[in-house]
């Protein structure tokens, strides 16, 4: 690898025109073949569990990896193999109490079979069966192969509150087969451990001949909350059964009334529903489309295999020639997607996708989770990724809000099923004392860019632009526009007990702390408690314990982290910042700018789209000039002091994955981009076994296995690949994605995603079946294995560098803007593939400031030609392009197959041959 750094800009520009050649080949052969099976994917993720009452194993996380869909708020497993007492039925279920997971049985349900011959009734031993286990893309699956018989379950979700299961007996007998059918379950009693705290009250009832799981109100806000209206019913679509609920109300057993019998090779089959709900209401509803479920079950199989075949044929969108075990983690991360798919319930309002089902703490929907989660979610499930932003936008601050008025505009880090004690509920997990990252408007643009739905694009734009602007009013102590992180009004800030000062301790220079844990000022003013002040600016970043926020700072001149309070026109309060302009957050909403650019463009808000591009021009010019170390070429926070006046780059805070989003943002200057490339290129700094740890390994705090202080997070190392791929360097992408692919454990096997993992070993870290990891994956594999796409701003061109422009690029630069301008989602798949080629090359002529004024003029016109060539799908037709339907315009070519494209490919090999000729030249001169 050369780590010079122009030599890596050259490099990047030579790569990247050769993953354009590639990219065409890719949409050569996905015209031959376009998708495979989604029973090729079986097993992608061990869901296998012998489930007990001690849900959680490691770091507060479920034992075993469950499966869920549609917005359920309970899920099941597949019985171990060892697990002989469960056989006959799914093991589970999961449940969530509200905010917390629990194992609610180990088998709710099994089925017993005996088999009767001349009046002689024999059990059928399933233990002595051949038992096969399958985990489908959407839908469990066993089989209990006996000599007399098959015996076959499958369980799909059919609602967000119904799980279906059929039950499929297969006579292979040369006679006719007579059986007797029941089944029976039971109910766990406590929570995690056998104690009289964590007793969950569960109990069961035979109501209208169906089993209902019974709940008390519990109220236990760390562990487990339940209410007497949660429910969880089984019922079988045959009504002539009896059932029997045994006397301490923990198990029962359902028979049927009258044999069944199976003449010899034809099945039987039956259905059941179990179904999980919070309220009456939900239960009442929810047992009408039971009956209509039960009525004709057979349809929501097919309608669930044709959901979930949709799915997996999105990950054959650019090529089916990818590795096998690439594809399958693909799936896996949308199984993991989807598992982690809630519902609206109790306080949250519309659908979204939750951190991990698997974890005690993470049920709930976080902004920048929710943000990453969105990106990929909208690539198969479109709708679900609108209804996740509208979830976190519910509870955007308004100016007549109740309890922070002042911080209109604001989103807050995480809602729950229930509130907080400030908004009047009793959970304790909801946060208001920060926001999260700037990425809203990534997620909603990058929605449009797969929808082109503009009718979400206007609803939400008016919502963001309030968001963007609240970090300027809230968080930007000395006014310059340049935000720093911080934390809300909120009472935990102000408790200095909460983090280990006694009452009565005086602080010096401060003041001494009451018995209520305040510290007042000697204008009687609360001061906020540094340890709380950086914990909640640290969360805000998303990067709870990174380097750059140790309160101590680091080194001798380092004078560490304060905490300035942000006051309004009135000098009230409204929030407070640390002495830190992050340069991640800038960059952030450098981004920001360019997405509500390309937004107002496309609503025809032309005033707001210059306004965002001045804003951008300054914001980027104070990244790239005071934010930027020449020396180490690279990215790192500024520290200041309340009125601006003294600014300090933190090199000596080390180096961390902010000073990779400049380039993600497209902030950077190319030349600056080369010499930050060339540390993330390096071994002994960022390119790692699993590469992008989140501190440098040069680094002096670096810690492979803790949190954000070494481990790779795969929404980083997102950002760091399309960095790469955002000013050329292709080839550097690639390599470093094959690294995350086939190094990170587990992944391409049958184990789970996690949170994060050791750059080192590959190990995963912390929380398993993660679905911001998961969104990375999928993102990675759809638009760095398979094409040569990202999913950063394209309203703003990355910054030309300060060399004398020798050649007028004028025209290319608005045939780039143009180009940029349009939506995929409006166009033919063959048709916009050959403008990806074009403009992929544009962007890179444009950066070269060698390129001649010859190749500037063939890459403007190639451009245009391409642009031309677009053919747009016709908008009344259903299903994939016909293109016997589709509307061909005047100017185009009567052809677009994959010659055409082909064709683009040699033309821009030509012209970009012509220019790397006149540059070696001049290297040479």
């Amino acid at each position: 690898m050369n780590t010079n750094g122009k030599g890596i800009l050259k490099k990047g520009i030579i790569l990247g025109l050769s993953c354009m050649m590639i990219g065409s080949s890719v949409t050569i052969t996905k015209a031959q073949q376009k998708t495979k099976d989604l029973t090729e994917f079986g097993n992608v993720l061990d869901v296998t569990a012998n489930p007990k009452e001690a849900i959680y194993s490691d770091y507060s996380t479920n034992e075993f990896n469950n499966f869920s869909d549609m917005g359920a708020w309970h899920g099941y497993y597949l019985h171990k193999n060892d697990a002989k007492s469960l056989y006959g039925g799914f093991a589970g279920p999961v449940i969530i109490a509200e905010e917390y997971p629990v194992n609610l049985s180990d088998s709710i349900n099994k089925i017993n079979l005996k088999q009767v011959i001349d009046g002689v009734t024999t059990d059928i031993d399933l233990t002595k069966a051949k038992v096969n286990s399958v985990y489908y893309p959407g839908r469990l699956e066993q089989t209990y192969d006996l000599d007399q018989l098959a015996l076959k379950l499958k369980l799909i979700f059919a609602t967000n509150r119904t799980a279906l299961i059929e039950t499929e007996i297969v006579n292979k007998t040369d006679n006719d087969l007579t059986l007797k059918l029941s089944w029976d379950g039971h109910i766990y009693t406590y929570y995690n451990s056998d104690t009289e705290n964590n007793q969950m009250g569960t109990t069961l009832s035979q109501e209208d001949n169906h089993v209902k799981v019974n709940f008390i109100e519990k109220r236990s806000t760390w562990n487990y909350m339940t209410t007497k209206e949660n429910s969880f019913d089984i019922v079988l679509d045959d009504k002539n059964i009896t059932t029997e609920v045994a006397d301490d109300k923990l198990s029962y057993t359902i028979t049927k009334d009258n044999d069944v019998k199976i003449a010899k090779g034809n099945s039987y089959k039956t259905y059941q529903t179990q179904s999980f709900t919070y309220t009456n209401k939900e239960r009442n509803d929810e047992q009408l489309k039971v009956q209509d479920i039960l009525k004709s079950p057979s349809k929501h199989f097919q309608d669930n295999n044709t959901r979930w075949q949709g799915y997996v044929d999105t990950i054959f969108k650019n090529s089916t020639e990818t590795n096998v075990n690439y594809q399958k983690a693909a799936v896996k991360s949308m199984e993991t997607l989807m598992t982690n798919w809630f519902s609206a319930a109790g306080a949250i309002k519309h659908d979204g996708i939750v951190p991990s089902m698997s974890y005690k703490w993470f049920i709930g929907m976080w902004a920048w989770d929710s943000w990453k989660q969105v990106v990929a979610t909208t690539y198969f499930n479109p709708e679900l990724a609108k209804n996740n932003v509208r979830a976190l936008f519910d509870y955007q601050i308004t100016k007549d809000d109740k309890v922070r008025p002042q911080d209109a505009g604001a989103i807050i880090d995480c809602i729950f099923y229930n509130q907080n004690e400030d908004r009047g509920g009793d959970g304790g997990n909801w946060n208001e004392r920060n926001s999260k990252p700037a990425l809203a408007a990534w997620a909603v643009e990058n929605v449009y860019r797969q929808t082109g739905d503009k009718e979400f694009l206007k609803e939400m734009y008016p919502k963001l632009v309030a968001y963007h602007n609240w970090w300027y009013t809230n968080r930007d102590i000395d006014k310059n526009g340049i935000a720093e992180y911080g934390g809300m009004v909120h009472d935990v800030c102000y408790n200095w007990i909460d983090y280990g000062y006694e009452a009565g301790q005086v602080i010096e220079g401060v003041g001494t702390i009451d018995e209520n844990g305040f510290v007042y000022d000697k204008n009687n003013e609360r001061v906020v408690c540094p340890d709380a002040g950086v914990e909640a600016a640290a969360w805000e970043s998303g990067m709870d314990n990174a380097t750059r926020f140790d309160l101590e700072g680091n080194g001798e001149d380092d004078i560490g982290i304060k905490i300035f309070t942000v006051r309004n026109d009135a000098k009230k309060p409204v929030g407070y910042v640390i002495n830190q302009e992050s340069v991640d957050l800038n960059a952030y909403l450098y981004a920001e700018k360019g997405f509500l650019k390309e937004m107002a463009e496309e609503l025809g808000y032309n005033d707001d789209a210059k306004k965002y591009a001045q804003e951008a021009e300054k914001l980027g010019n104070y990244i790239n000039t005071q934010m930027y170390d020449e020396e180490t070429g690279f990215y790192y926070d500024v520290q200041t002091n309340e009125d601006g006046s003294v600014k300090k780059l933190l090199v000596n805070r080390g180096k961390g994955t902010e000073g990779w989003i400049p380039l993600w943002a497209k902030c950077a200057t190319q030349e600056q981009a080369a010499q930050v490339v060339t540390n993330m290129m390096d071994a002994g700094k960022f390119n790692t076994y699993v590469p992008f740890p989140t501190a440098s390994k040069d680094n002096d705090k670096y810690n492979p296995s803790k949190y954000w202080r070494g481990p790779v997070w795969l929404d980083q190392a997102l950002y760091a690949v399309e960095a790469l791929q955002n000013y050329g360097y292709n080839d550097e992408a690639k390599e470093t994605t094959l690294k995350l692919f086939d190094h990170c454990k587990g992944l391409v096997g049958t184990g789970p995603i996690h949170e994060n993992y050791n750059p080192e070993t590959g190990e995963g870290l912390h929380t398993r079946n993660f679905s911001w990891s998961a969104s990375a994956f999928y993102l990675l594999y759809q638009n760095t294995l398979t094409s040569t796409q990202t999913t950063s701003q394209n309203g703003l061109a990355i910054p030309t560098t300060s060399v004398e422009v020798k050649v007028n690029k004028e025209l290319l630069a608005d045939a780039i803007k143009k180009a940029e301008a349009l939506r995929e989602a409006e166009y033919t798949q063959k048709s916009y593939q050959g403008l990806i080629i074009a403009l992929d090359n544009g962007r890179k002529v444009y950066g070269d400031e060698n390129a001649t004024q010859e190749a500037v003029d063939l890459a403007t016109k190639q451009l245009n030609d391409a642009m031309k060539a677009l053919v747009k799908v016709d908008s009344t037709v259903n299903g994939d392009n016909n293109e016997s339907t589709q509307q061909k315009p005047s100017q185009n070519p009567t052809t677009e197959d994959s010659t055409m494209i082909l064709g683009y490919t040699l033309l821009l090999g030509l012209a970009s041959g012509a220019a790397l000729f006149i540059k070696r030249r001049k290297h040479d001169c």
